[in-house]
């Protein structure tokens, strides 16, 4: 049993380091390197959700002559800047006071986190019935709008659809409120002819990596509908290997869209509309150049179609939505459910082990707060140190119960070393006899086997919890600047500028040690797979976030530690016990397939006939005249 627990470890291994290759691909030189993005400069078009429909309002009064040229408008809250423009009408980018570019020296305004940076057009913006932005330029109305508080644009579009478009800081107690804005669209048709509005959407925004290494498949757009997230990643456009490459995404549901936006490792841009309804998202990627001299990266845009409505001549509609531009805050996210609507915890897109990440970061930031009070420089790398030491002390009776069954299989290594000689041409026998050796002596292989299965679901939880923790940007540990980033200590010029995280390594070697100190059982290739788990593991962390690094030695160091006060605790007892004659499901099990496997040798089929009889009923006598 012991081969299969240790094939068990080295397939995770093999499955965690087919995972990093996977997430670690950078997006390659595009074909069309910085692909026109003028095309992003064609024409947007704002949008929002249902609350009213009347003809007793009238825009046509209120639209000026558009200007020509660009004019910008500054929201300002505690937490954001946001920028708004006249062309497209919309939130041309968004600053953030507190966050700050990876590897900025000053905190200056320019080196603050921008996010639409890369924008074909504003958010909130109109695209027209091809997904292309309508960035004609709206009028500014000063005389109803609010200095720093409230932006009003307006503007006739060639179909003959008047929008005006109202941005206003929220002003409320509520989590979140920092980073949202209201958004409310007014449209009206002074056509002589009906319009539906579902020809248009609004745009959502665009969403690209914040620096060159970043994982390409954290950059994406998401939509909420009927209580789960749904996300497509940038690698999503290649098509890969059983499909082609695609310009456009499309959701093409049929469920009404809760809320819908795009995002990257640690931010996201959500359009949230006041009235849900059945509509759809698309999304078109792009390649944007991050620093100058750099390899391209693939940035994701996105908008949201308007409600199917038909606007009578004459007609008004009125549309409302929340935008939040803001942090991937897991704590912040989860206080805004409820308050503003529901499903907002589901854009820190956590995956299967959710509510293990969401546990860990609970914890993680209730550490950091008691821990805050006696070492600030140093609360995040120590709560991440002490957050591991909890999970360790939690599984710890786990960990003694695997660590006492592996003593014991260890010392039936040379039995069960007999049965493979004397069984040496009978697979099946050999586990049929090595099941009954476990069963005399009471061992149960999958006791040694149950903290790694127990540990699976609790790494994973980590790893993505560490992967979005936006709390841990630039906050440093020891010689450790950024815990979200690998902790480079320097350069090596003569391995081409290789990077040289220290992190890894310690981990990695504290990996081996804790092997090394492990009891050794199976056989010397087995054994020698084991031994160099910690070097895929190396490879597997090394350009990863410090986090993530820092947690593994420090669960490392735990477990030597572990491994070396069970060590004095006196060697179990290896004491056959009474077995009764009754074979095991596992015994039998293995003698079925024995007797299956001599059948077909000798020419049958190996299956036992199981048809049942059936008895030809007798003819009932005729009669009849």
């Amino acid at each position: 049993m012991y081969d299969r627990k240790t094939w068990v470890i080295f397939a995770l291994c093999a499955s965690l380091l087919a995972a990093n290759l996977y997430y670690s691909q950078k997006t390659k030189i595009a074909e069309d390197q910085i692909r026109t993005r003028d095309e992003a400069l064609q024409k947007s078009v704002p949008a929002k959700t249902d609350v009213a429909t009347t003809t007793t309002a009238d825009l046509t009064a209120e639209t000026p002559p558009p200007p020509t040229e660009e004019e910008t408008v500054v929201l300002e809250s505690k937490e954001v800047i946001f920028t708004l423009t006249n062309i497209g009408g919309g939130i041309k980018h968004a600053e953030f006071k507190n966050q700050f570019k990876v590897g900025s020296k000053t905190r200056t305004r320019e080196d603050m986190v921008q996010l639409n940076h890369f924008g074909a057009g504003p958010i909130g913006g109109l695209a027209g019935p091809d997904e292309t932005l309508e960035n004609d330029a709206y009028t500014y109305k000063a005389d109803e709008s609010v200095a720093g508080k409230k932006a009003v644009f307006i503007h006739k579009l060639a179909s003959g659809l008047i929008a005006k478009k109202t941005f206003s800081l929220v002003e409320s107690d509520k989590p979140g409120t920092p980073y949202l804005l209201d958004f409310e669209l007014k449209l009206e048709n002074t056509a002589t002819n009906s319009i539906n509005l579902n020809q248009w959407s609004v745009f959502l925004g665009e969403a690209s990596p914040l620096y060159q290494s970043e994982v390409g498949q954290q950059t994406g757009f998401f939509w909420h509908e009927n209580g789960g997230i749904n996300f497509k990643d940038g690698s999503s456009f290649k098509g890969g290997m059983f499909g082609s490459a695609k310009s456009v995404i499309k959701s093409e549901g049929e469920k009404a869209v809760d809320f819908a936006g795009v995002t990257n490792q640690f931010f996201a841009t959500v359009v949230h509309p006041n009235d849900p309804a059945v509509t759809n998202v698309w999304s078109k990627p792009d390649q944007v150049v991050l620093t100058e001299g750099a390899k391209s990266v693939t940035s994701v845009r996105a908008g949201l179609q308007l409600p199917s409505t038909a606007l009578n001549p004459g007609e008004l509609k009125t549309l409302g939505y929340l935008v939040f531009i803001g942090p991937k805050d897991n704590t912040l996210l989860r206080k805004m459910d409820g308050a503003w609507g529901d499903g907002w915890g589901d854009v820190m897109q956590y995956g299967w082990f959710g509510i293990v990440s969401r546990t860990l970061n609970f914890l993680l930031n209730f550490y950091h707060r008691l821990l805050d009070q006696v070492a600030i420089n140093w609360s995040w790398g120590l709560a991440i140190i002490f957050l591991t030491i909890t999970v360790r002390i939690c599984i710890w009776p786990l960990h003694a119960k695997s660590t006492h069954t592996m003593k014991r299989m260890a010392k039936l290594q040379p039995k069960m070393a007999e049965i493979k000689e004397k069984y040496a041409d009978d697979p099946n026998q050999i586990n049929t006899e090595t099941m009954g050796l476990y069963r005399k002596y009471g061992i149960n292989p999958l006791g040694g086997c149950l903290p790694m299965f127990i540990q699976i679901p609790i790494f994973f939880g980590f790893y993505r919890m560490l992967q979005y923790a936006v709390e841990l940007r630039g906050h440093s540990f020891l010689w450790v600047h950024d815990l979200s980033q690998p902790d480079t200590f320097t350069h090596l010029s003569f391995l081409n500028n290789l990077p040289l995280n220290i992190l890894p390594i310690v981990m990695a070697i504290t990996s081996f040690l804790q092997i090394r100190m492990t009891p050794k059982t199976g056989d010397a290739a087995q054994q020698k797979i084991v031994m160099f788990m910690p070097f895929m593991f190396f490879f597997f962390c090394y350009n990863f976030a410090s986090a993530l690094a820092l947690y593994w030695t420090t669960q490392n160091i735990f477990s030597i530690g572990q491994t070396w006060l069970m060590s004095k605790i006196p060697e179990p007892e290896l004491k056959a016990r009474t077995v009764s004659d009754k074979k095991s499901f596992v015994q039998r099990m293995a003698e079925r397939q024995t007797e299956m496997q001599k059948a077909k040798a000798q020419g049958g089929s190996g299956m036992r006939d199981v048809t049942p009889e059936t008895k030809k009923k007798p003819r009932p006598p005729r009669t009849g005249g």
